[in-house]
């Protein structure tokens, strides 16, 4: 049985193939492509099959022609969620052989001078417009391929009507061919141009920007999305995921009428939500780095909370002149958390639980050594969270930083 060629082709035809691709055409009997890029393949057999767009009748039919020596043509990089992964798991990757030519998402990427290794990568022909958009949000580059409906313009138009504005953009036409041509601006000069149909756009964030939340519509007491929230840039990931939040929130054990501190409060996510908990009691939230800080007060504004009282300075200075809790939560205050879980633990009232939120094992050791010098057995949970994302039509999961949540009740 001869093994399948399946051999990708740019825009520039013949002109890109390497001498063994060109070669593996010439010795074909038959040829079978897409019908875009037989006309570019001027060498090769006469016999040429156009594959059509149904993968299952072009797996039938190549299984049927495996006595033959059969080239497949496909664009670009054929593994590149292209045919070859389709046909590779359906029929057996004993069945084929890959040749892959850069696909253009390689070349766009190449061009424009930016990684693609972290890139959020997607088709606008496979995936909903507003879950593409919310998606671009938070992403900090992304490539993806437009289709006749959803243009470049009207891709811009739609991130602009939502206030995601803080993109770099480059659309980037008939790569590899003579007509190539690399558009760059931002999303507002976009409007009302026109590109080829052959296109691939990528967006890159400016440095330093924040996010652009959500609307408010739908708003939850606690467990809100991470993208509802103002976070500053490059520092994003410092905010208390969602699921991590929700799990704080419960060990802490609020009631109506709790006070509260949050050492370390970041953005404000947490005490924002324990806020909205806490609705005749108080929630103090201590920051000390200025930018954080600044947007903390921008997210309770947009929130609402009437029962969170922000405060800049670095515990435990900054804690001196504040009520006593019965509730002390503390993340995001780097390497001596344990000396400040010792130093604080006396201001949290009798029966007050206490809950610290670490990145790091050696963190979670001084923590519960701290709790273990005042007779608590802390009780650890580790949280790892893995979110489902869409890269073009596969799913994967994208791992959140893993964390412990530490917690005590004061006798």
């Amino acid at each position: 049985m001869n093994k399948i060629q399946i051999v990708g082709v740019g825009d520039d035809g013949v002109e890109g193939l390497t001498n063994h691709a060109r070669a593996l055409i010439e010795a074909a009997d038959v040829l079978v492509g897409p019908a875009n890029l037989l006309p570019k393949v001027a060498i090769g057999p006469s016999e040429r099959i156009e594959s059509g767009s149904d993968l299952q009748r072009l797996g039938e039919m190549l299984n049927e022609m495996s006595s033959r020596n059969v080239v497949l043509l496909a664009g670009g990089d054929p593994l590149f969620y292209g045919t070859a992964r389709f046909l590779c798991d359906s029929l057996g990757k004993d069945l084929f052989e890959v040749v892959p030519h850069v696909s253009s998402m390689q070349l766009a990427f190449a061009r424009v001078k930016e990684s693609w290794d972290d890139a959020y990568l997607t088709n606008l022909a496979t995936q909903p417009l507003d879950r593409v958009v919310e998606r671009i949000r938070t992403a900090d580059r992304v490539g993806l391929f437009t289709t006749e409906e959803i243009t470049p313009a009207a891709l811009a138009a739609a991130l602009l009507d939502r206030r995601i504005d803080y993109f770099n953009v480059y659309v980037c036409e008939n790569l590899g061919s003579p007509d190539e041509r690399v558009t760059q601006g931002d999303l507002s000069s976009l409007q009302g141009q026109t590109f080829g149909p052959l296109n691939v756009m990528v967006l890159v964030r400016r440095q330093g920007v924040a996010d652009r939340p959500q609307q408010m519509e739908g708003k939850r007491l606690f467990g809100n999305p991470d993208d509802q929230f103002l976070q500053s840039k490059p520092k994003r990931g410092l905010l208390t995921p969602m699921e991590v939040r929700c799990i704080a929130l419960a060990l802490m054990d609020l009631g109506p009428t709790s006070i509260v501190w949050d050492v370390g409060a970041g953005s404000g996510s947490l005490a924002i939500e324990a806020s909205q908990i806490v609705t005749g009691g108080q929630v103090y939230a201590i920051e000390m780095d200025a930018e954080d800080f600044g947007l903390m007060t921008d997210n309770a504004e947009r929130y609402g909370c009437s029962t969170l009282i922000p405060v800049h300075g670095q515990a435990p200075e900054a804690l001196a002149a504040l009520p006593d809790p019965d509730v002390i939560f503390v993340g995001g205050t780097g390497r001596a958390v344990g000396e400040l879980v010792d130093t604080i633990f006396d201001r949290l009232r009798p029966g007050g639980r206490f809950v610290v939120n670490v990145a790091s094992p050696d963190n979670l050791v001084g923590v519960q050594a701290a709790f273990q010098r005042r007779n608590i057995e802390p009780s650890v949970r580790m949280a790892n969270i893995a979110r489902g994302n869409y890269q073009l039509d596969r799913l994967r999961f994208e791992a959140v930083n893993p964390s412990f949540l530490i917690c005590g009740t004061k006798p």
